[in-house]
């Protein structure tokens, strides 16, 4: 492409905003280490809720789901429209937990859960993992996204792409991060979800035409399955159950992928935005939200976002990939083919300005997320316990710099996106469901989180080495992921058993604390007759279910509706805004709908 001064003046616009915004809040998220982290922990559930859709709207997402859809159909967004199931339970069962505790990490949790040695241990090695580990494989990928986005539309080399990526968005990201804290992440997220928004409708829009219109485009896709017998349904939202367990093809989900996907994976997977029971910077937000009732409409409103408003943009811009550029032998790269083929010249400058709201939101939420680990986690923690809080604001924006120079590295040894991803979701196998029982049930113990983290990262390491399985990438994915998770929760549950419980005072200050709910926390309750019981987890699991088919509903009505199917896609709105007012009835019974 070749830019225009026009083009220049909306990227360094939007370049000038965020540093505006950083440098704004830098007094605000300085005088403390509670301001930098978790904004004081004065955060409304909107503000909170957004930021969180706009760290999972990374440069890569638009075009993990054009090669999804291009190659499983839309029914291959099964595999993050699993999480929803998740998502929703940290809403109603986790948000308000994590409230109360008073935390300022979810890598904290481990001291106050648990004790001694172990606990001390798990702490301090889940910040170094996570926070510098982990981190910088999610940052790695989304930069490795970033830069074929980046050598498409200024036509540059991809060693000259990273060289902007690296040596100049993300050091500029850690700038209004490390001036901002999470004040200046939180509203250039705001800013960033909308301009994001409003471009890829219009990425969407001019797909559509240039296929011809959404009838064209139909029928187009109609006709290309004809032609190809054993192709599935690119429109279809399920995969074909009539077809043998574990079939591949053109427009396919292998039924044995969507099994793993909708019965193990939202559960029993780690995975960043999306970790069963709740952490991360979904932790976080709740953390800064005001209230625990800003905390859990925080959570809400991400996952109504994140997957009933969000997905279908990118969903009709794949679709409509498939028909102007059939046979690519990377069909990511469907989507930056039409940014730079069917978007009108006058716009580009602008949609660089979203993709860069997107590589940088997410950025940013990485760094400072991070950096709250390596420094409360781990600095604070076992290196130096008696400093003031300008000290560790500053130590905060030292790490949030290196995490800059350690994720740019990454980003060069990274061979592509799909190597990160899936590595993230392996290692995490078989450890959720440590982290949701820890809350509900008083044995889980530290060595249970310890075995689980060691057992799922071992099992990862043999399975890729040996290579035991075969079929299609989806397939051997599923079934690595399945004999990880059966192997991991086996040891996790054996070792908990083995091991003693965590001491009596340990549990009762939890439980005083925390209060979940009373049914497996017994031994404990009726050391503390004085608290009351809380006996909430039926009513909370039918606000679970309630929560999940709203959004489901809505995600596929407005999907029926768009793909011509009108009269079914508003009766499954219909069904969606059931589904709301039953859930606001059953909150409001629980004193939701207007406290706070």
């Amino acid at each position: 492409m070749n830019f225009t001064v026009l083009d220049w003046s909306a990227i360094v616009g939007y370049l000038a905003i965020t540093l505006v915004l950083g440098l704004y809040f830098r007094r605000r998220s300085g005088q403390s280490v509670d301001d930098y982290f978790v904004s004081g922990r004065n955060v409304s559930w909107w503000l909170a809720g957004t930021s969180m859709v706009a760290t999972t709207f990374a440069a890569d997402t638009p075009l993990v789901v054009t090669g999804l859809v291009y190659t499983q159909g839309i029914a291959g967004n099964w595999l993050w429209w699993s999480f929803l199931l998740s998502g929703m339970m940290t809403v109603f069962l986790f948000a308000r937990l994590w409230r109360r505790s008073g935390l300022l990490t979810d890598v904290q949790f481990a001291e106050m859960r648990y004790s001694g040695k172990p606990a001390a241990f798990l702490r301090g090695f889940r910040a170094v993992y996570l926070g510098l580990l982990m981190n910088c494989l999610i940052l790695g990928w989304v930069t490795k996204a970033m830069t074929s986005i980046v050598a498409v539309t200024l036509g540059v080399s991809d060693q000259r792409a990273l060289a902007i990526c690296v040596f100049f968005l993300i050091p500029f990201t850690g700038l209004y991060v490390a001036l901002g804290g999470l004040w200046g992440v939180l509203w250039t997220d705001l800013f960033q979800f909308a301009l994001k928004m409003s471009i890829v409708i219009a990425v969407a829009y001019y797909a559509v035409a240039a296929a011809g219109g959404m009838s064209a485009l139909l029928h187009r896709l109609a006709e290309m399955r004809a032609a190809q017998p054993g192709a599935g349904d690119a429109t279809a939202f399920f995969p074909d159950f009539s077809r043998p367990f574990s079939e591949e093809g053109l427009w396919l989900l292998p039924v044995l992928t969507f099994v793993v996907n909708i019965g193990l994976q939202w559960w029993a997977f780690w995975y960043p935005g999306a970790e069963p029971g709740g952490g991360g910077y979904i932790a976080q937000r709740i953390f800064s939200a005001k209230d625990e009732r800003n905390g859990l409409l925080s959570v809400l409103w991400f996952n109504v976002a994140h997957y009933a408003v969000r997905p279908w943009p990118w969903v009709l811009t794949a679709l409509a990939a498939i028909v102007l550029y059939p046979n690519l032998q990377h069909p990511e790269t469907g989507y930056m083919l039409v940014v730079s083929q069917h978007v009108p010249p006058a716009l580009r400058g602008i949609v660089i300005a979203g993709f860069m709201a997107a590589f940088m939101s997410t950025i940013a939420t990485q760094l400072n997320w991070g950096a709250s680990y390596l420094v409360s986690d781990f600095y604070r923690r076992f290196i130096r316990r008696d400093a003031d809080d300008k000290h560790y604001v500053m130590i905060s924006r030292v790490a949030t710099v290196l995490l800059v120079i350690a994720s740019a590295l990454i980003s060069v040894l990274l061979a592509d996106i799909r190597s990160g991803w899936q590595v993230v979701l392996e290692v995490g196998a078989g450890t959720g469901g440590v982290y949701l029982l820890r809350w509900y049930w008083w044995r889980i113990n530290a060595w249970s989180e310890i075995s689980a983290m060691a057992t799922a990262l071992v099992m990862t390491v043999l399975l890729r080495w040996d290579a035991p399985f075969s079929g299609s990438n989806p397939v051997v994915f599923a079934k690595t992921a399945l004999t990880t998770t059966l192997v991991t929760t086996l040891v996790w549950v054996v070792v908990t058993f083995a091991t003693g419980p965590e001491p009596e005072p340990i549990l009762v200050q939890f439980y005083r604390s925390v209060r979940p709910h009373v049914g497996g926390w017994k031994p404990i309750a009726r050391l503390v007759p004085d608290v009351a019981p809380t006996r909430d987890l039926g009513r909370n699991l039918v606000s679970w279910v309630l929560g999940c088919a709203m959004v489901y509903l809505a995600l596929f009505g407005a999907g029926k509706v768009l793909l011509g199917g009108a009269g079914e896609g508003l009766l499954l709105l219909v069904g969606a805004a059931a589904c709301a007012a039953a859930l606001y009835a059953n909150l409001a019974r629980q004193g939701w709908s207007s406290a706070g």
